[in-house]
C-alpha cells in the first residue's frame, strides 16, 4: 500500500462538489446552518478547510491535501498497510480522532485507553491481533458508528458502500 494506491481508491468513493445544506461538513462551522454553506469537493470539506476555495479545488489540489493533511499525519507507520489503509479512509470520511478510537476498540481498549491517539501502546496491541480480526472488527466499529448519527437516514447507504467496497479492498490486501 503507498499513498498513490491509496488516493485512487480513495477518489472512487469521494465525488464532486456537492453543497447539500444537510449535511454539516458543508459548513464552515461544522454544523448545519452555522458558518458559510462552501460544500465538499473530492472530500475535502468546508468544515475542515474553511478558507478553502471549495467549488473551484482541482483534483490534484485535493490530492496534495490528502498527501499532507491525511497520509502523512496519520502516523500509521508500524501497522499492517490493510489496516493503515482501512484506517486512512474512516479518518477522512469520519475524523482522525475517531478513526482511531474505534480501532481501539477494536482492539479492546477501554475507558481512558481509547484516547484517539495512534502512539506505541495502540500499534503494539493493534499487531497481537490476527490481521483478519482487526480488519473486520475496525469495520464492524465503522458500520456502528456511522449508524449512530443521526444523519444515517440520508447518508447511510452511501456510507454502507463505501465500507462494503472497502471490505473488498481489504480482502485483496491481507
Amino acid at each position: 500500500m503507498n499513498f498513490e494506491i491509496a488516493f485512487q481508491r480513495l477518489i472512487g468513493h469521494e465525488g464532486g462538489y456537492s453543497n447539500d445544506p444537510d449535511d454539516p461538513g458543508n459548513w464552515t462551522g461544522g454544523k448545519i446552518k452555522v458558518g458559510t454553506l462552501k460544500g465538499t469537493k473530492y472530500g475535502i470539506a468546508a468544515n475542515t478547510y474553511p478558507n478553502l476555495d471549495i467549488k473551484n479545488l482541482t483534483l490534484e489540489q485535493a490530492k496534495a491535501i490528502y498527501k499532507k493533511d491525511w497520509w502523512d499525519k496519520l502516523g500509521a507507520d508500524g501497522l499492517h498497510s490493510a489496516i493503515v489503509f482501512q484506517l486512512w479512509d474512516f479518518a477522512i470520511n469520519a475524523g482522525k480522532d475517531r478513526a482511531i478510537k474505534e480501532l481501539q476498540q477494536a482492539i479492546g481498549f477501554t475507558g481512558s485507553q481509547v484516547d484517539g491517539k495512534l502512539g506505541p501502546a495502540t500499534k503494539a496491541k493493534v499487531n497481537e491481533f490476527d490481521l483478519n480480526d482487526v480488519l473486520l472488527t475496525l469495520t464492524a466499529e465503522r458500520l456502528k458508528f456511522y449508524a449512530s448519527l443521526p444523519t444515517w437516514p440520508k447518508y447511510g447507504k452511501g456510507w454502507t458502500i463505501r465500507v462494503a467496497d472497502n471490505l473488498i479492498y481489504a480482502a485483496k490486501d491481507n
